[in-house]
């Protein structure tokens, strides 16, 4: 047996005795000089990410991440795609990495719905060459849907349904039609929503809506997956 062989270690130890235990998410173990890597638990949740959190797991300007909002999530887990610094919305965590690629990858055309608001008020025309692409800095824009909501005297909100996510892609559009972007708010994300989640608040997706994701984001062979929980966990945001 392997043990017997002295092919066994357990945090740096030969172990020789039969029916010796230890702990793969605790313990360093090795087989025949290989370390034993513990088989993770996939975790999928969403967050309402307020204005003023950077999306990456640490920011060399020390400001907050959105990292800093997910108290009680003991998984290493990674932001699917961003939100600027001053947008807010639905941003999803996983740490399922194929999943997260299908999401982030535009050859899956998964959709991803903004309310914005904007400097003015677009034109029927400026609609339709924005929904039509526009040339941007790095390539034409992908064609999106854009649905006005609403309008003050001086400014307007406008909901935007798009398939990509480049960097800061919906403010170089709206700058690129001479309306520049005031607020952004992601609201939708596939087929999850933001309904009954405050500001700063996180919750894990339920089974079903992880299996909606996967269908989304064209995952094949979709198997049942289980959250740990639905509960919303609250966080206090500073200022």
């Amino acid at each position: 047996m392997l043990i017997l062989q002295g092919q066994v270690e357990v945090n740096g130890k030969v172990v020789r005795t039969i029916g010796a235990k230890a702990d793969p998410e605790k313990d360093h173990i090795k087989l025949n000089g290989r370390l034993i890597q513990p088989m993770q638990q996939k975790v999928y949740l969403m967050l309402n990410k307020p204005r003023g959190y950077v999306t990456t797991l640490k920011d060399p300007e020390g400001r907050p991440t959105v990292t800093d909002l997910l108290a009680g999530v003991y998984q290493r887990v990674y932001p699917v795609g961003r939100l600027d610094f001053d947008a807010e919305g639905l941003l999803l965590f996983t740490n399922d990495g194929q999943l997260a690629a299908h999401l982030m990858h535009p050859r899956f055309e998964v959709s991803k719905t903004y309310l914005v608001k904007i400097k003015g008020c677009l034109s029927d025309q400026e609609i339709e060459n924005l929904e039509a692409g526009v040339r941007l800095s790095d390539g034409m824009s992908a064609p999106c849907r854009i649905k006005k909501v609403r309008k003050t005297a001086e400014n307007s909100w406008i909901e935007l349904n798009m398939h990509e996510g480049r960097n800061r892609e919906v403010k170089r559009m709206m700058e690129h039609a001479g309306h520049p972007v005031l607020k952004l708010k992601r609201i939708r994300f596939a087929s999850l929503e933001l309904e009954g989640l405050e500001i700063g608040e996180y919750r894990y997706l339920t089974g079903r809506e992880i299996e909606k994701l996967k269908k989304a984001g064209k995952i094949p062979n979709i198997a049942s997956s289980r959250s740990p929980s639905g509960a919303v966990r609250k966080q206090s945001i500073a200022g």
